[in-house]
């Protein structure tokens, strides 16, 4: 536990900055928030929305799986 919790936390503050953005996109990016468009904010707000169904279908999944081995531990009764 506590050495996955030393990983975490150096991925954490030594990870590298990455752009995910095509040319194009970046390139748009960049003009709209030097002319004070809000192109920008709306990107943002698009890639914020589509980032957040991924982590919500693992979640589901992940608690699916917590309540079934919750109720076959149920079922099987204490272990002496």
């Amino acid at each position: 536990m506590q050495k996955i919790f030393f990983l975490l936390v150096f991925a954490v503050f030594f990870s590298l900055s990455a752009d995910a953005q095509c040319a194009m996109c970046q390139a748009v990016a960049e003009t709209s928030t030097k002319t004070g468009s809000t192109v920008a904010t709306g990107l943002n707000g698009g890639i914020l929305y589509l980032m957040v169904f991924p982590y919500l279908i693992l979640s589901v999944i992940g608690y699916a799986m917590y309540r079934h081995k919750k109720s076959q531990r149920a079922q099987l009764g204490p272990e002496e």
